[in-house]
């Protein structure tokens, strides 16, 4: 399995939910409630992720002990 790929993936991903809290952040428009209500989503699927990607670099590592 390719971690490296695994990684620059998510890392692709991270950055592309950064992007849009940013513009949720500078959208002088949204009072704090609706900008809160627009984060929660972004907030919790970078969350999910986070640990999908921990999940798979354990798996990886133990992978890698088991062969050895």
């Amino acid at each position: 399995m390719e971690i490296e790929f695994i990684e620059e993936k998510f890392n692709e991903i991270f950055r592309e939910l950064e992007k849009e809290v940013m513009e949720i952040l500078q959208d002088q428009s949204l009072d704090k409630k609706n900008t809160n209500l627009r984060m929660k989503p972004l907030s919790s699927t970078k969350q999910i992720l986070g640990n999908a990607l921990e999940s798979i670099r354990l798996v990886h590592k133990l992978d890698r002990e088991k062969k050895e």
